[in-house]
């Protein structure tokens, strides 16, 4: 009888720590590949810092591209697989000019040499992002690591991802459909501190916006003097032309951006957008405010938490998807 009550009572500890094991793989969790592939993150590192010596826009462009693939069934490196009949996601317009997948398939073949089939693509491109915004001048985090790579990509997927002519009501809701508040809407806005935008995603904005009396001109709420400085930089026509996001502040990670938003120096609607939305000028209001700085709240903890949170949406972990071997291909 006891010998049985034991039994039973060693079997149901054993089928516990068997689930405990099992969420715990199931998880990201800071330092994933210490034992597996202890040189993996100094080596994403290496790669976008020897990226970036010869070319520093790839910086922001990293930043951009998590941004991108997080967004669009998460954060699975979907974006990187380059299909053979522009089906794949990344040949969605929405990722128009998306750039620094060189740089991930740089790190992951030095992975691959170094742990075969260890590190996946998903991790290196939040790695690669997060050493983006210290190489910047941005704050340094950790981030939990562990993902797998998807088994999918679809060019239609990407409609999701927010878009410039967004209104804030608009990029609260696709935010909130990721499991992001207004607050990390903001936060992650707030990248464009650093980088520039070419000047087809202004163009409607300075010369096609729909005016209150019918018509169309330019964006109303532009202050005159900064929409003769946008137009002298973007004519008419003029797509490729780049300008910076961050009006006078564009190599300095901080929170210049947020000041140039509530000053009505935005460059891009969707940054405009912020300053004309109950929810998030607040958010605008306490990062850029003289005293922030000192009372809080702190931009650059709170913006390293609001990347982690948008690292964290929709991964595979576990035995769900793949590693992949190449980034731009499934196994």
């Amino acid at each position: 009888m006891g010998s049985s009550r034991a039994s039973t009572t060693m079997a149901l500890l054993l089928l516990v720590l068997g689930a405990i094991v099992s969420v715990s793989q199931g998880q990201l969790q800071v330092g994933f590949y210490s034992s597996s592939c202890p040189g993996a993150e100094s080596t994403v590192a290496s790669a976008v810092r020897s990226a970036s010596a010869s070319d520093s826009t790839i910086l922001p462009a990293l930043l951009r591209l998590q941004f991108h693939d997080c967004f669009v069934r998460g954060c699975d490196a979907s974006v990187l697989i380059k299909g053979g009949n522009n089906n794949a996601e990344v040949d969605n317009g929405k990722h128009q000019g998306l750039r620094g997948l060189d740089v991930i398939d740089s790190a992951k073949a030095q992975l691959e040499s170094q742990c075969p089939g260890v590190v996946s693509c998903a991790d290196i491109v939040v790695l690669a992002a997060r050493d983006a915004v210290a190489f910047t001048g941005g704050p340094s985090f950790d981030v939990p690591t562990g993902r797998r790579d998807s088994k999918v990509s679809n060019l239609r997927d990407a409609d999701v991802l927010p878009d410039v002519k967004d209104s804030a009501q608009v990029l609260r809701s696709k935010f909130a459909a990721a499991g992001l508040d207004h607050k990390d809407l903001v936060l992650l806005s707030a990248a464009h501190t650093v980088g520039t935008t070419a000047c087809f995603f202004i163009q409607d904005r300075l010369y096609n916006t729909p005016l209150p009396g019918g018509g169309r001109g330019s964006d109303p709420s532009i202050p005159d003097a900064f929409l003769s400085e946008l137009k002298s930089r973007c004519a008419p026509g003029d797509f490729n032309t780049r300008l910076a996001l961050d009006r006078g502040s564009e190599r300095v990670f901080d929170t210049s951006i947020l000041r140039n938003i509530r000053n009505g120096y935005a460059v891009i609607a969707s940054d405009a957008a912020l300053y004309n939305d109950t929810a998030t000028v607040d958010v605008v209001d306490s990062y850029s405010g003289l005293l922030s700085a000192v009372f809080g709240p702190y931009f650059r903890p709170d913006f390293a938490d609001a990347m982690v949170k948008m690292g964290s949406i929709g991964v595979l972990t576990g035995s769900q998807g793949e590693v992949r071997k190449l980034c731009s291909k499934f196994n």
